[in-house]
């Protein structure tokens, strides 16, 4: 029944605009065979078992098939309702226009060259240019019919296939991965069928565990169409090193299973990435391969041609991003965080910084197997990426000790100590010392202002030589240590009748943090929007993007207009993912800011004021300090009178503690602006396309481009493949090298009957109210207290924390960012919270109890 492979164009007389055969289909030809036929032509050119057949191409559907004015409206489609409809329009189109005589001449023709039956059976499949490929696979959502027999059948089955193009989850999935509609096109493979004894799948990668040292194979007997339709279960095979599993009946023999490895191997060599490989054994026991599509769920972890497995921490998620790196992004923090490496090495975190496609990691490996060093490790990665450090402490037993690691290989950390007298000067002055770190800090970040005027390449120069420095500018700066020392004194001297608990409570509504500065301030404006009636008006008639284009024309109400550019004077350096460098700062793109100022408009009851609120907290504050204070005995008054003291210092000192992050990203806004330069100069000389396509090069890059490489393909290339990345749904925590990430066992996230989910209690209280699940703060309004529901947070999220009842976060820590100003504003939250943003939907009912680490789903 099956044959060789058929040049069907050459046959017909036909250019391969309407048919090509599967023999002369290649890498190159996706717009015009679609994903599926590419990656067939591609194995039969390899030689690889492809049943014989044709490709009906794009072009074919294209002359066939008039979507005039359907397709304008899909531009104009608001809701999933729009789309639906608009779907059905265009299969009704396509299903009631008839196939062109001489293309259902040509495919009758190709049909008959397959098999010397006069009827073969074949199976019709659809090709979408959209499927298939490394960043979607596109599975299920396009049309297959099997043991298809005659001409006037197959014709019907490639109109459906055309058809099925515009099914509604077709039209969705494009939608939800960001594909024009207008752009999708479709082929039709006709493939000899395959008599099947036995069908299935091979994953060469387990995609539940991700393990990329295992294989799984699912089998049927028969046709494997059951299985891809989930109507029949399977027998599975596990294959791992020198190991193989099975479950359910395993009539596959261990040559089969033998075969079928070797097979997934050379597949994903022949394709670069781990493969989806659907397969049949006929009844002569040959085995054939009837589709190889990417796996592209699986997240990207640097590869290590190792027998034990490497651990990773991610940098992404330790910095609070759900989101990659940009080149440039990658390029500064790889050089921030060598900075930081002598004081990281005695944990086992190893100074390479490896990537994939913009996911950093610490390599870990060596802490994580040392057992004098691991727990030292999992308190530093739970104190940012909670609770990852504790599924490591989970896994010891499988990171068991190797004679490979050398125990004195990574120096014990340096402390940083500080001047005593400095210390003294710090806590008998606060202000004062305060007022002078800010005033040496000014005058060093003034240092990497750059440039006014210079050509492209000396601003490249400037930049390269002073991102260094920006780098490491938390360590440069004048450091405060006074502040710390003392609320480890007073804690110490408060430990026998106070919890940590409580001595965090003293902590909220400290004076002089620059982040909780920066949201009272817009906090303020807000106010100032509410009673300007024509302000207000505004934001009632117009979303966030309509009004920050009206202030870049600048033609916004006086109030508005001048309040936003004080603001964007004095903080528009911040952003949403800031510590990444090629992220838009709020100065480039306002929108945010009056996303932010439109969720503050929703709060109109006084007892609310976020201000009010602050100074509350502040107030509160005092009193729990000294009622901690008032419970230690009189014969240990000094120790009372030294407790206050000290927590009282700590308190107009601790604000310093943001200082850092923001002199840091004043340096990162000096070096954002030379580089916005130097990618105009390219886009005038015509080497990109637009300016900010320079976040997506390195430095050695631009200077190629201004030597005069054009560096649009390049960027346009990295630009598509970060939009994919930031589609991914999860960023976990620790991971191996082999694709596991690392989870903690035996905690389920929740269910259905209101199970409370447990977390790290991050700052006290409890509050009950709704959830809102949020993973973008710049395009959320969150209504007055109801709890915030997020994946990570970074200081460009905690403006929504002055109107929120609760945080809860996926990841985090004690000393993060996120739970730090938690604390400050007064608001319960807990962190590392495994699955928060799936378990809990937004419009629940739950009670956050930031003293217990718990979150309660109250479901009926």
């Amino acid at each position: 029944m099956l044959t060789t492979n058929t040049d069907a164009s050459a046959e017909t007389g036909l250019g391969p605009g309407d048919l090509v055969g599967l023999g002369s289909v290649d890498g190159t030809m996706l717009g015009l065979v679609g994903g599926k036929a590419v990656g067939l032509g591609v194995m039969t050119a390899a030689e690889f078992p492809v049943p014989a057949g044709f490709c009906v191409a794009t072009a074919a559907y294209r002359r066939s098939v008039s979507l005039d004015g359907v397709l304008e409206e899909f531009d104009r489609a608001t809701t999933e309702e729009d789309l639906v409809r608009l779907a059905g329009d265009a299969r009704r189109r396509i299903m009631s226009a008839p196939v062109p005589p001489d293309l259902a001449e040509s495919v009758a023709a190709a049909y008959r060259l397959l098999a010397v039956e006069k009827a073969p059976a074949v199976a019709v499949r659809s090709s979408a240019t959209t499927e298939d490929l490394p960043e979607a696979s596109f599975a299920g959502q396009h049309d297959t019919y099997l043991d298809v027999r005659g001409v006037g059948k197959v014709l019907d089955a490639v109109r459906r296939c055309w058809a099925s193009l515009w099914s509604d989850r077709a039209v969705l999935y494009r939608a939800a991965n960001g594909v024009d509609q207008r752009e999708a096109e479709i082929a039709v493979v006709v493939q000899v069928m395959v008599e099947a004894r036995h069908a299935g799948v091979l994953f060469t990668v387990d995609p539940m565990s991700e393990r990329r040292t295992e294989m799984v194979v699912e089998a049927v007997a028969g046709l494997g169409e059951g299985l891809v339709s989930g109507t029949v279960r399977p027998d599975q095979y596990r294959i791992g090193p020198g190991a193989v599993s099975v479950r359910g009946s395993g009539e596959l023999s261990r040559a089969q299973l033998r075969e079928l490895w070797a097979l997934g191997r050379c597949l994903e060599e022949l394709f670069g990435s781990p493969q989806d490989i659907e397969w049949a054994y006929d009844t002569s026991g040959r085995l054939w391969i009837t589709q190889s599509r990417p796996i592209t769920t699986l997240f990207p972890v640097p590869e290590a041609a190792q027998e034990r497995p490497r651990v990773y921490w991610s940098l992404n998620a330790y910095q609070g991003l759900t989101q990659p790196f940009t080149p440039i992004g990658a390029y500064l923090i790889r050089l921030r965080q060598m900075s930081f490496q002598p004081g990281l090495a005695g944990s086992g975190i190893a100074p390479q910084i490896p990537g994939v496609h913009g996911w950093l990691y610490w390599d870990v490996t060596d802490g994580a197997y040392s057992d004098s060093r691991r727990a030292r490790l999992a308190h530093l990665i739970d104190a940012f990426t909670a609770p990852a450090g504790r599924a490591l402490l989970d896994h010891a037993d499988e990171l068991r000790p190797s004679s490979g690691i050398d125990p004195l290989a990574c120096a014990p950390p340096r402390e940083h100590r500080a001047h005593w007298w400095r210390v003294v000067y710090a806590l008998a002055f606060p202000r004062a010392a305060r007022a002078g770190i800010v005033a040496r800090s000014e005058k060093l970040v003034s240092r990497y202002a750059g440039p006014a005027r210079a050509s492209a390449e000396e601003r490249l120069d400037f930049v390269e030589r002073v991102a260094p420095e920006v780098a490491r500018i938390e360590l440069d700066l004048p450091r405060e240590y006074a502040g710390q020392r003392a609320a480890q004194i007073g804690s110490r001297l408060l430990s026998r009748v106070a919890g940590e608990a409580e001595i965090n409570a003293v902590f909220r509504g400290v004076p002089g943090n620059p982040t909780t500065e920066m949201d009272l301030s817009l906090w303020r404006l807000s106010r100032r929007i509410r009673d300007d009636a024509a302000c207000a008006a505004l934001f009632a008639e117009h979303d966030p993007a309509r009004l920050a284009a009206g202030y870049a024309a600048e033609t916004l109400p006086e109030t508005l207009q001048q309040g936003v550019s004080r603001f964007l004077r004095e903080y528009g350096f911040r952003a949403r993912a800031e510590i990444d460098l090629g992220v838009p700062r709020w100065s480039n793109d306002p929108e945010p800011v009056f996303a932010m100022l439109a969720t503050y408009l929703l709060t109109t009851d006084p007892a609310q004021d976020a201000e009010r609120y602050f100074t509350d907290a502040a107030h509160a504050a005092e009193r729990t300090l000294r009622e901690l204070v008032g419970r230690l005995p009189l014969r240990r008054l000094p120790h009372a009178v030294a407790a206050g003291f000290m927590l009282r210092r700590s308190r107009a000192l601790r604000g310093l503690r943001e200082h850092g992050k923001v002199y840091l990203m004043r340096g990162y806004a000096h070096i954002r602006d030379q580089l916005l330069l130097i990618g105009e100069d390219l886009v005038r000389h015509g080497r990109l396309t637009r300016r900010e396509d320079v976040m997506f090069l390195v430095p050695a890059e631009l200077r190629s481009g201004l030597g005069g490489e054009d560096l649009r393909a390049t960027a346009d290339e990295r630009r598509a493949r970060y939009a994919r990345e930031c589609r991914r749904p999860r960023v976990p925590s620790l991971v191996l090298s082999d694709g596991r990430a690392l989870e903690l066992r035996g905690q389920p996230a929740g269910d259905s009957s209101g199970q409370s989910l447990r977390g790290l209690a991050a700052a006290s209280g409890v509050v009950t109210a709704t959830a809102r699940v949020v993973h973008d703060p710049n395009a959320v309004q969150l209504q007055p207290g109801e709890i915030l529901v997020v994946a990570a947070t970074d200081p460009g999220w905690t403006p929504l924390f002055l109107t929120a009842g609760a945080l809860v976060s996926e990841t985090g820590g004690l000393t993060s960012h996120g739970t730090t100003v938690a604390r400050e504003y007064g608001i319960p939250a807990v962190v590392g919270v495994s699955d928060a943003t799936r378990v809990i939907r937004t419009g629940d009912r739950i009670t956050v109890d930031g003293s217990a680490g718990t979150v309660t789903i109250h479901h009926d």
